[in-house]
């Protein structure tokens, strides 16, 4: 059976790429009627955020990427939790020594750095120097006994090629001298994430792991200790890093990364997952637009391009678009009032927003479009973004001519209009921007026929009349 995994690190809040990595997992496991289970990889305590662990979970369900098991979804092969799991490691850590394929280093942390501060200058890749290897078993024995704080390292063969098959890449080659004996155990008894990363695949029995391209340098380590352990590696794919425009690699450091930036802007995880899908894949049939269960069924590992593919924010926005665009309108109304009441605490009155609804559905790129658009339908503009004041005659001959029409429809409130701005031999454009900021305030609008008549005859009048008064007083 496939069984693929996500292992997600609280030490911060959900990062789009980690959506990006979960895309992937979740839909070859779901394709192979396999498995698809989360990990929580805190061993790094230090760094561990308050509340991230919720966050993950909050974000794997808003995106429909829900786990088959995890730390709330118990499983055959728990703990999910990695410090849940400290005995673990360390029985595999302590079988390792045993092997003579890890030993004990008693370095201490002044030591180290010395040591990295020496490579530094003179422009080495900083690396352990093996000092802790070379001491004998009697003497291990005695610094054990007397309590001396301690380290299980990773011991890397000499003068070896290590050949690491990358399914995206094929055979890569490493010397193993360019190998650190990587820390396996850390003092406090916790892991580094090599050995977590490769006992927890094992035994939860993963068939195909994948992760970024980052981490490729460091497949030679896992590689060893699969081999050290004489256990099957799974099948490695280490997909392309997402990339800015600039090239520069997609981080934490940047706000549209984190996954409640795509929330509080109003971004559907669907538009999101369909924009991710595409990074470094492509529809068979050169479509832009499909959803989650087409993509599954298609999607393949072996697919996936290995070059970094660029983050486009306007064209994920460009996508959201169309996916508003294609939805019932009952549906964009739901979304539009749940948005706003969770995110921007405003309950927006419901018969209004579904009145709207058919002006604005091709207009907007994102939920949170709609307000600035659509804010004159529920109070009456506070000022106005070009200058009236020249405009009092006009504005009085339009309330003259609103007044006589007793159909207040849009097809009729337009010719009306546009009989009036003829008779009266002022262009349509300056015509219309002057009544349409009298309404609303703003150049840019929905439809104004449309909108005027949404507001109706009592409101619009209103509004025109205030503007009048706004101008007298203003001369």
């Amino acid at each position: 059976m496939v069984r693929t995994r996500a292992a997600i690190s609280p030490t911060g809040f959900p990062h789009i790429g980690t959506i990006y990595q979960v895309l992937f997992d979740y839909a070859f496991a779901k394709k192979h009627q396999g498995r698809f289970i989360v990990r929580i990889e805190d061993t790094d305590q230090e760094r561990t955020v308050a509340g991230a662990e919720t966050k993950i979970f909050s974000a794997l369900d808003w995106f429909g990427l829900s786990e088959d098991e995890s730390i709330r979804k118990k499983g055959p092969y728990g703990p999910y939790r990695q410090s849940d799991r400290l005995p673990i490691y360390k029985k595999y850590a302590e079988e390792l020594v045993g092997k003579g394929k890890a030993y004990y280093c008693f370095c201490t942390k002044q030591r180290l750095e010395e040591l990295r501060n020496q490579l530094q200058k003179q422009k080495k890749v900083p690396m352990y120097d093996k000092y802790c290897r070379k001491l004998n078993s009697e003497e291990v024995k005695k610094r054990l006994q007397t309590g001396e704080k301690f380290v299980i390292r990773l011991k890397v063969p000499e003068n070896i090629t290590i050949k690491v098959r990358d399914e995206l890449r094929g055979e890569i080659s490493f010397d193993s001298d360019n190998v650190d004996d990587q820390v396996l155990l850390k003092s406090d008894g916790y892991p580094t994430y090599f050995l977590a990363v490769v006992v927890d695949d094992h035994l939860m029995k993963i068939t195909h792991m994948v992760r970024g391209e980052e981490w490729l340098t460091s497949s030679p380590k896992i590689k060893l200790l699969y081999d050290h352990f004489q256990w099957d590696i799974p099948r490695l794919y280490h997909t392309p890093i997402i990339r800015n425009p600039d090239k520069s690699k997609f981080s934490k450091r940047q706000g549209h990364t984190n996954v409640d930036w795509y929330k509080k802007n109003g971004f559907l995880p669907e538009a999101i997952l369909n924009y991710l899908a595409l990074l470094g894949w492509s529809h068979p049939e050169g479509k832009e637009l499909f959803t989650l269960t087409e993509f599954i069924a298609l999607f393949d590992l072996k697919d996936l391009k290995p070059i970094g593919p660029i983050f486009d924010l306007p064209k994920l926005e460009w996508m959201n678009g169309q996916y508003i665009m294609k939805m019932q309108r009952s549906k964009i109304k739901d979304q539009i009032l749940n948005y706003y009441k969770k995110y921007q605490d405003l309950r927006l009155p419901e018969d209004m927003v579904e009145k709207t609804v058919p002006l604005i559905q091709e207009r907007i790129k994102k939920l949170a479009d709609y307000l600035p658009l659509c804010e004159f339908f529920f109070q009456p503009p506070e000022k106005y973004e070009i200058n009236l004041s020249s405009q009092k005659e006009l504005f009085s001959k339009i309330v003259e001519k609103l007044q006589q029409i007793s159909d207040w429809q849009a097809e009729e409130l337009g010719g009306a209009m546009q009989s009036l701005a003829s008779d009266l031999k002022v262009k349509n454009s300056e015509f219309f921007m002057a009544l349409r900021v009298a309404v609303s305030g703003k150049k840019i609008t929905p439809p104004l026929n449309e909108s005027m008549e949404i507001l109706g005859k009592t409101e619009c009048l209103r509004r025109i009349e205030l503007t009048i008064d706004k101008t007298a007083n203003n001369c």
